[in-house]
């Protein structure tokens, strides 16, 4: 069956397609993909994972053309950003 396993940063955006044997889990998938030799950095004991936007575990298993989406780790909370642009703002009106 037909996968991709995608993976981006800010410079650069990769999506892998790949043909696997039924079943195949999120994690052999990524294995299978050998992303992390282009993207060293992924540890997927702390990156998240998805398919198709949607959150999902290493053991959960593919079906057909489906995407494996690794996510980086958010380098700001959105709450706290929000409140600083806010406060930001309010500033310059004064």
């Amino acid at each position: 069956m037909m996968v991709e396993v995608a993976y981006a940063k800010p410079e650069k955006q990769v999506i892998i397609p790949l043909e696997v044997d039924e079943p195949c889990t999120v994690e052999k998938a990524i294995a299978l993909s050998k992303i992390k030799k282009q993207f060293p950095e992924i540890d997927l004991d702390k990156n998240k994972v998805g398919i198709f936007g949607k959150v999902a575990r290493l053991t959960d298993t593919l079906r057909e053309k489906d995407r494996v989406e690794i996510y980086r780790p958010l380098i700001a909370d959105p709450k706290e950003s929000r409140r600083a642009r806010a406060a930001k703002k309010e500033r310059l009106k004064k």
